[in-house]
């Protein structure tokens, strides 16, 4: 399985409360901070929520 880098970019300052609960269940609780986790369905449906928040890399 696919592991994905996933870097908050942006301030969650002005998001939904949707938004920045997909933000803490990815682990995503600062700017900058970077978490690493396996490309699940569920895992890319929540980054694809938060696209304009976050940097993703995939490995």
């Amino acid at each position: 399985m696919a592991i994905i880098k996933i870097t908050q970019t942006k301030s969650r300052i002005g998001a939904t409360a949707r938004q920045k609960a997909n933000l803490d269940a990815l682990g995503l609780r600062r700017n900058g901070r970077t978490v690493e986790h396996n490309a699940t369905p569920e895992i890319m449906g929540m980054v694809e929520k938060v696209k304009h928040l976050v940097k993703t890399v995939t490995e």
